[in-house]
């Protein structure tokens, strides 16, 4: 199960259980909440009628006075609408005990005469305590509860009877689903706000990890790679972590292979100069000993040489990305790359043809650019037949700018084909002279750095073409 996944699912679990938990809490006190409300209300409701008809109990005037009109009362429709539940009668149901708890007076009149003095209403109030009872008119059925709070109906300070004031709650229970269905709903809703919530920190969060775990790949394969912007977060802190170790690790292993090759290719021409030093310590012709003396300034360039382009390829493959891309102008680069190498091209009664598109202005390092396709023309003045005619191209290919050199040499032999861009790897030239090997490689690591590549294949109809492919977007320069 991928990682986002898992945080998403514990996120939602979280938030259901605890949800859940309230929910179930909240609802739970509904029901009983109401119920006290109702008993409070109750209890005040038949404490002041007690005080009301104090008198009429006194002297038993069960059927006239006070008592007959509080019957009447609660016989008298309504039409009223609270909270949003209709309410068309009294929902008091009121009785009279005496002192013995024999019902006197009943609004419903269906108890009068029976003896209610082992009911806690009446049993407890005529001793003087708070009395109050929950019953089921209906044995086993919840619905059917009915409360009945009671309050002591004195003679100064003698209790002379109880009355009662029964509530039932099916009365209240339109109110009790309707706050219970409404906590639901919000709940249901914050349910489902938190659910999104989540979703949007977690796709945050694999956003994030989705860019560290690009740049880590693009590592690993070896490409030029770019720390993406990952924030202020933990996850900032470890691609930075990994960004630091990588370059202490890639630097180390850097170093140590540079320091192989470059012993490596030294050896020839440091070998050729200390043979040809020792034998100018023997006596010989000045023209011979002027043979020599080109000879160790010939291989002492080779070096020089070697030492600047690997130089400069050491800086372009260091270089993530290029900090300050401008508009190149591709037209007025390859004049300047074809000035560059007038001296040469004069040298080997060479002619270069340039073809330009109308092309858009691509963005860039046009001193790297430069460089690059001044090493592309450079291998292609190296194996050119005297005389012949190089072409300077640059076109648009789809989405690619390609900016290539072609030349009528010998072209690409199939065994070499697939090791052209290796360090210090180069073909024999027609005049025997040895390159450093390091051109291809730096022109294939300022097309990276561009977003682009490099390729060379062989021309169709014989010689060989080496492209640069830019794109033409070029808004993430340096970050492939």
């Amino acid at each position: 199960m991928k990682i986002g996944l898992r945080i998403l699912l514990g996120y939602f679990l979280i938030v259901g259980v605890a949800a859940w938990l309230l929910m179930n809490v909240f609802v739970e006190q509904v029901r009983p909440g109401v119920r006290f409300t109702m008993e409070d209300m109750a209890a005040d409701t038949a404490l002041l009628l007690a005080g009301v008809v104090a008198a009429d109990v006194r002297d038993s005037r069960y059927d006239d006075g006070m008592l007959a009109r509080l019957q009447a009362a609660t016989q008298r429709p309504l039409d009223a609408a609270i909270g949003g539940v209709a309410k068309q009668s009294v929902g008091y149901r009121i009785y009279i005990t005496d002192a013995r708890g024999i019902v006197r007076f009943d609004s419903a009149g269906k108890a009068v005469g029976q003896d209610y003095s082992r009911w806690n209403d009446v049993y407890l109030t005529l001793r003087g305590k708070y009395g109050a009872r929950m019953t089921r008119e209906v044995p086993n059925v919840e619905s059917s509860t009915v409360m009945y709070v009671a309050a002591p109906v004195r003679d100064g300070e003698r209790i002379i009877g109880a009355l009662t004031v029964a509530k039932p709650i099916s009365g209240v229970k339109a109110f009790i689903e309707r706050s219970q269905r409404k906590v639901m709903e919000w709940a249901a809703l914050l349910l489902g706000l938190s659910l999104l919530i989540g979703v949007a920190m977690t796709w945050r969060i694999m956003g994030t990890l989705r860019k560290l775990m690009v740049f880590v790949a693009e590592v690993q394969a070896g490409r030029k790679a770019v720390m993406p912007k990952l924030g202020s977060s933990e996850i900032s802190t470890l691609g930075h972590a990994l960004e630091a170790m990588r370059a202490k690790l890639e630097g180390k292993d850097y170093v140590e292979t540079l320091m192989h090759t470059l012993t490596h290719e030294l050896k020839s021409p440091i070998a050729a100069i200390q043979a040809t030093a020792e034998l100018l310590e023997e006596d010989m012709p000045p023209e011979q000993r002027r043979a020599f003396l080109a000879t160790i300034q010939a291989q002492n360039a080779r070096q020089r040489d070697l030492i600047d382009k690997l130089l400069a390829l050491v800086r372009v493959e260091k270089q993530q990305r290029i900090d300050e891309a401008e508009p190149v102008d591709m037209r007025s680069l390859l004049q300047d790359v074809a000035g560059d190498f007038r001296a040469r091209l004069e040298a080997r009664a060479l002619q270069l043809d340039i073809e330009v598109d109308d092309t858009p202005q691509v963005r860039g390092d046009a001193l790297l650019l430069r460089q690059a396709l001044g090493n592309l023309l450079d291998n292609a003045i190296g194996f050119a037949p005297r005389g012949s005619t190089l072409r300077l191209a640059a076109r648009i290919q789809g989405a690619q700018l390609e900016v290539s050199v072609t030349d009528a040499g010998p072209g690409i032999p199939q065994y070499a084909e697939g090791r052209l861009f290796e360090r210090f790897y180069s073909l024999p030239r027609p005049d025997g002279a040895k390159s450093t090997g390091l051109g291809l490689p730096f022109v294939r690591e300022v097309a990276a750095l561009h977003g682009g590549s490099a390729q060379v294949v062989n021309a169709p109809g014989g010689g060989c073409r080496a492209a640069l492919l830019l794109p033409l977007h070029t808004e993430r320069i340096g970050s492939t």
